[in-house]
């Protein structure tokens, strides 16, 4: 294996310290994902220099002049307080020429907002719940057609930002309210889709051109209330204590109808193409207590910590942690022919 110079770069708030220890469990918690990429690349042999970015590229660009890093990793979730411009760094880095690891400009931006990336896959005869897009300042109006119950969400936000209990909505009093809060309280558009009852499924992908599909990852609801609706809140997926009263885990899906692991396999390399994904991504999914496939959303450049869904995906398939990392890193280099 090579060893590279590796600039990785995230928020200016979230370069890891070379120790977490002193740090509190909040601290740990926000710095994981960072602080596992920088200190596992370093342990791997590669020379790794970290910078942090808000709202300027300078820093960036003055780290990549004097350094000459051979590719960039990129663990950046929002730039100028905007998640919707993390295609403008890559695109900074292509402009420079730097490699880069994770998602394309291209495929940031067609992944993100949830009612494009349906309409691409709807057209190519992929199942999507049906759904409508309420923009900020107009009147929420849902199309006759669009039964419920409906789950609102952000239009362009991931990580279940917005996403409770109360997001499930079942007339247009409820809905009208939900849609007001994202609006207010997040930001941006909403969208309303049907909300499909069944197994909630996670699939990694990795790769470029040649694809490859993890096993697929199932959150688990093990100790939720009778009446609770089945769905991944920000509550769910972030909080620890709430996760380990509620039962909340994921791992591998067992037991899933015949050929559905085959199917989603397909599937996913279809999708990952149509919305043009490069380097690796995190597709999600409902499956119906029929059966049926529905595809929810796409999470390029997803969570890549220890014990997080992709990085516990890749160990089923017999993928260690520094592997991963180091085939994402061998996935960037490739997209640019290096």
């Amino acid at each position: 294996m090579k060893k590279l110079r590796v600039l990785a770069f995230m928020h200016e708030d979230l370069v890891p310290p070379e120790s977490m220890k002193g740090l509190s469990d909040k601290e740990r918690e926000d710095l994981r994902t960072e602080y596992d990429v920088v200190s596992s690349l370093a342990a791997m042999g590669h020379e790794v220099r970290t910078v942090g970015v808000r709202n300027d590229l300078a820093p960036l660009g003055s780290v990549i002049e004097e350094w000459k890093p051979e590719i960039a990793f990129n663990i950046l979730e929002e730039f100028h307080g905007k998640a919707t411009n993390d295609y403008l760094v890559v695109s900074y880095l292509e402009l420079m020429n730097v490699p880069y690891t994770g998602c394309n400009p291209r495929g940031l931006i067609l992944a993100r907002d949830k009612a494009l990336s349906k309409k691409l896959l709807a057209y190519h005869r992929i199942r999507v719940p049906d759904f409508a897009v309420f923009p900020a300042g107009k009147k929420v109006k849902r199309p006759k057609k669009l039964g419920y119950p409906l789950i609102v969400k952000s239009l362009v936000e991931e990580a279940s930002l917005g996403i409770a209990q109360a997001s499930l909505v079942d007339n247009d009093e409820k809905l009208a309210e939900r849609v007001q809060f994202i609006h207010e309280n997040i930001g941006t558009d909403a969208i309303a889709e049907k909300f499909i009852e069944g197994r909630e499924l996670y699939v990694s992908v990795l790769g470029n051109q040649r694809l490859q599909v993890l096993p697929v990852w199932e959150l688990l609801f093990t100790n939720m209330p009778p009446d609770a609706p089945l769905i991944a809140t920000a509550k769910i997926k972030w909080d620890k204590t709430y996760q380990k009263k509620r039962g909340i885990e994921s791992g591998a899906a067992k037991n899933l109808p015949p050929g559905i692991d085959e199917k989603v396999q397909r599937i996913s390399k279809r999708i990952y193409r149509i919305l043009e994904l490069t380097g690796y991504a995190r597709l999600d999914y409902r499956l119906s207590p029929e059966g049926e496939l529905y595809f929810l959303e796409a999470n390029p450049n997803p969570q890549v910590a220890r014990g997080e869904d992709m990085a516990d995906s890749a160990l089923a398939a017999g993928i260690s942690y520094e592997a991963m990392l180091q085939k994402i890193l061998n996935i960037g280099l490739k997209r640019n022919g290096r």
